[in-house]
């Protein structure tokens, strides 16, 4: 058995994760070479993946395990990785996190020809993997180990379905015509099986990693001389059928990695609040992200409730939204309820009201009239525009105890009734006001997509719409941690000024002419994941943070506010189409991350004012609000598109099964394309091929 199941299904002929980190300890200390390259972490740019690799790295570090984190932007990368790996002698063990589930890990194109000393651990919460990597034996395959959370207890048909394909012959009777169409089918589903399948135009050197089960059906028909027990044809597509209808369903998310390494950490008896805060930012990160629903979040959130009292003091009794630290060196992590507003402990009440999503939706605040019931709603509750304007930690203390009372009574008349969910808040002591994990999440996600690689104004506390040039507001910029532009020149005599802003202005211009570079995008991704890693343990600079989150959602609201009003929104045959081609935030929203976010967005502000469908190349008949989008990249002449699935009601999720539709539409339409990222529902595409594509993709082939 090659994949982990979780502590309460395992037995002693079932490892669980316990004995898995035992067993990286012992060939940690056999190996002669011990080195920070023989233990390598690969992590995926997403706060679950970061907030994993945190947690093991801090339990490597108590058992003096020498370690190595490489961030790994998408398979290309991954791919050029693995390639340098190959010269790492001293490597034993390999941990991936958020990636690499859906790869066929065991074939010689990814780890097949590597030591048998090499172990692989993949700890990834997407769905659906790869079963040659869970169910395959042998030399490879017993050492790809797949970090369960469970759910593959329910996936034995598929197992046998998947075993019979692999090892038995097939029937006698027609038997070359059988043995085409099996080629044939066979090569299809290989397509869609790994969705490993990314190519950088025609030519790429993608194309070069092949699926192991070409290799397992040829040693299969070699096989089929020696061994009489055949199946006929029909059991054949039945079995085909079904694995075909497992890949095809979408994709979707199961138990967070961060939530999977607290486990791993329970079991060692070495839980504390920071592993518990961290698993707590996974699981939010989920959440937010739609990536799980409300009642998948409930079932984890009840089990950090408890795991929160158990390892913290007894909450305060007025534990509400304007709750402090207890002692200058509290660092205890309590349960609270939280509102849908936009990280508004930070920001003034009536922007993170503005700024929801959830407000968005029932309110429209797009229109004048939806701003207006938002004032009307303040209004009624008893809160001037200039109290709605305050910073909130600044507004009068009544009206921060009575807020939710308020709420309480008069939000549900405007329709918010689900204004509240249940989360968690940190104390920092004396160095930070208490931080909810949502907007923990919140200033993380930025940190990643954002923090470098882009030129994004931020506001300064205190002053509201001032402007770099007049005071009010500092320009962001990757690597500076937001500095204002002429700090350096302070104490500096005159005479050496005019060289510091010489050698100011040719270093500008060097990063300048890298950015036009190919190396410019490997550069600010890897500077932005160490940016978001350091800001884990660094209160202040998570703080500085959440000013870079409040502009991105500054930016999304005012494009989702005008791809509304401009009515930039196409339906073509269900499907809801948006391409950006110009405004003052195009730069911003190339970024897949910064683009998914405006998606949700849209799918948040029209779910009750547009007609959910069913596309026409989903397998599953459930409605959905299929959304694309896509954003110009002048620099590079392409276009990055996003799909997103989402659900007709609020805080439930729909497998989203544009990776497979992007795929299909590419080769049915010969689209010059290349994926980027992880997420197979983001595509970088030929500027000259996206009409023929969306159209492609919105006519949908066959129904699978």
């Amino acid at each position: 058995m090659v994949y982990l199941p979780p502590p309460h299904l395992a037995s002693a002929s079932r490892p669980s994760y316990g004995e898995a980190y035992a067993k990286v300890l012992a060939a940690h200390r056999r190996s002669p070479r011990t080195a920070a390259s023989s233990v390598i972490m690969l992590v995926a740019p997403d706060v679950d993946a970061l907030c994993a690799s945190k947690m093991l790295a801090d339990l490597f570090k108590q058992d003096d395990v020498m370690h190595r984190i490489i961030p790994v932007s998408g398979h290309a990368e991954l791919e050029r990785i693995r390639d340098e790996l190959t010269t790492y002698v001293d490597l034993h063990t390999l941990i991936m996190f958020n990636m690499g589930a859906i790869l066929d890990l065991p074939s010689p194109e990814w780890f097949g020809d590597f030591p048998t000393s090499l172990t692989v651990h993949i700890i990834d919460s997407s769905r659906p993997q790869n079963l040659s990597s869970v169910f395959g034996g042998g030399e490879n395959g017993d050492r790809i180990i797949i970090w369960d959370d469970g759910a593959l207890e329910n996936l034995q048909e598929e197992r046998k379905s998947w075993e019979v394909l692999t090892y038995a012959p097939e029937d006698d009777s027609d038997d070359e015509d059988s043995e085409s169409d099996f080629e044939a089918t066979e090569g299809d589903e290989n397509d869609n099986d790994d969705e490993d399948d990314y190519e950088d135009g025609s030519g790429s050197p993608s194309r070069k990693r092949r699926s192991l089960g070409e290799t397992g059906r040829k040693e299969g028909k070699r096989r089929k001389v020696d061994q009489p027990n055949r199946i006929s044809r029909e059991e054949r597509e039945q079995h085909e059928g079904r694995l075909i209808k497992y890949y095809r369903s979408g994709t979707w998310h199961g138990q967070s990695a961060s939530g999977t390494m607290y486990i791993l950490a329970t079991v060692l008896e070495r839980v504390d609040n920071d592993l518990l805060w961290l698993a707590i930012l996974g699981l939010t990160y989920q959440y937010i992200t739609s990536r799980i629903s409300r009642e998948e979040y409930d079932k984890y959130q009840s089990i950090y409730y408890d795991e929160v009292a158990r390892l913290n003091p007894a909450p305060p009794a007025t534990l509400g939204d304007d709750f402090k630290s207890q002692n200058p060196d509290d660092n205890s992590v309590y349960a609270s309820e939280e509102l849908r507003f936009m990280m508004f402990r930070h920001w003034n009440l009536y922007d993170a009201m503005y700024h929801s999503s959830y407000v968005a939706s029932k309110l429209g605040i797009w229109k004048e009239r939806g701003r207006k019931r938002l004032t009307g709603l303040l209004a009624k509750m008893g809160f001037s525009i200039a109290e709605t304007q305050q910073p909130y930690p600044y507004m009068a203390k009544d009206l921060k105890v009575s807020l939710r009372q308020k709420l309480d009574q008069l939000a549900p008349e405007y329709g918010l009734i689900e204004l509240s969910y249940p989360s968690f808040m940190r104390c920092y002591g004396y160095r930070s006001q208490p931080l909810s994990a949502g907007d923990a999440v919140e200033a993380l996600s930025a940190l990643l997509d954002i923090a470098g690689g882009t030129r994004i104004e931020v506001e300064v506390e205190g002053t509201r719409n001032g402007g770099e040039w007049f005071g009010g507001g500092k320009l962001w910029e990757g690597g500076k941690e937001g500095r204002y532009r002429d700090d350096e020149r302070e104490n500096i005599p005159p005479g050496v000024l005019v060289n510091v802003v010489k050698a100011q202005a040719q270093a500008q211009a060097d990063t300048e002419g890298k950015q036009n570079g190919e190396g410019e995008e490997v550069q600010w991704w890897v500077n932005n994941f160490w940016a978001a890693y350091d800001a884990l343990n660094d209160i202040e600079r998570l703080r500085e943070a959440i000013s870079l989150s409040m502009a991105l959602h500054r930016a999304i609201i005012r494009q989702g506010s005008s791809i509304i009003d401009k009515q930039d929104i196409k339906t073509l045959r269900g499907h809801r189409v948006v391409v950006l081609t110009q405004g003052p935030d195009l730069a911003l929203f190339v970024h897949p991350g910064i683009l998914a976010r405006l998606a949700l967005w849209l799918v948040d502000a029209l779910r009750d004012r547009v007609e959910p469908t069913a596309p026409a190349y989903a397998r599953s008949k459930r409605k959905s609000l299929p959304f694309v989008l896509a954003c110009l990249n002048e620099k590079a002449g392409t276009y990055i598109v996003v799909g997103v699935t989402g659900a007709p009601d609020f805080d439930d999720v729909r497998k989203n099964e544009f990776g497979l539709a992007f795929l299909d539409a590419k080769e049915r339409c010969n689209a010059r394309t290349r994926h980027g990222t992880f997420d197979t529902s983001v595509l970088e595409i030929n500027k000259d091929d996206l009409k023929v594509f969306l159209e492609t993709l919105c006519e949908g082939g066959e129904r699978y």
